[in-house]
């Protein structure tokens, strides 16, 4: 069964340009287009999508807001902001309004592709090295903090799950964390799953927003000392 993406940016000349990328797969097409957030909203009311590209900046409604909303269903379509590095402050608040990642304007066809199948199969991380690298970037927005966490559920995790918290905040991927603390990948599954629970997150990108919100990690990629 196809992946059914929908785009949402109001320059025609750049949806025309990622529709032809995905036409060419044999397992997405693309089933609905918008030029701003309030259009999306109006089109995904009779539209069944899986994924959503949403551009940030667009007339009437932004692609954060329009997030929000898409989200807040607890069955809703998958979305991927697109951003561009002057615009990182936008994709923060894109993850917090529950977006399942970022990616570049100007990514190689082959790594959105990726990021789609990855965030339509439910694993939300998208490009991890990438997303360490851009949540660097506007970490300096962020609120410092040299106390401990107020986010008082991190206090229920265990000593493990906070280790490994600290490393999908860092941006490591299942088989990064299970090399360097000497697990499975299926164990290092399992710990993120109840991170997830315990903290009331939806997904990993969620875990390193948090993480670089309350201070648990900083600007860099390293823990708080």
């Amino acid at each position: 069964m196809s992946i059914r993406v929908m785009l949402v940016d109001d320059q025609v000349l750049l949806r025309t340009g990622f529709r032809m990328v995905l036409a060419a797969q044999p397992d997405m097409e693309v089933v609905a287009e918008a030029g701003d957030g309030l259009e999306a909203l109006e089109v995904l009311r009779a539209t069944k999508v899986d994924v959503v590209l949403m551009d940030v900046r667009m007339p009437r409604l932004d692609g954060v807001e329009a997030t929000r909303r898409i989200c807040e269903p607890e069955e809703h379509p998958k979305v991927i902001i697109l951003t561009t590095f002057d615009l990182d402050e936008y994709a923060f608040s894109g993850l917090k309004a529950g977006a399942s990642g970022f990616m570049l304007k100007d990514v190689p066809p082959a790594e959105l592709l990726a990021a789609i199948r990855s965030v339509h199969s439910g694993d939300a991380v998208v490009a991890p090295s990438t997303t360490r690298r851009l949540l660097d970037r506007f970490a300096p927005m962020l609120p410092t903090t040299t106390q401990e966490p107020e986010h008082k559920e991190i206090e229920r995790l265990t000593e493990r799950e906070r280790e490994v918290m600290l490393l999908v905040a860092q941006g490591l991927s299942n088989g990064e964390i299970a090399g360097r603390l000497v697990l499975s990948e299926a164990t290092v599954k399992t710990h993120v799953g109840r991170i997830l629970t315990k903290l009331g997150l939806r997904d990993r990108v969620q875990v390193v927003v948090l993480a670089y919100e309350t201070g648990l990690v900083r600007a860099g990629g390293g823990p708080q000392l």
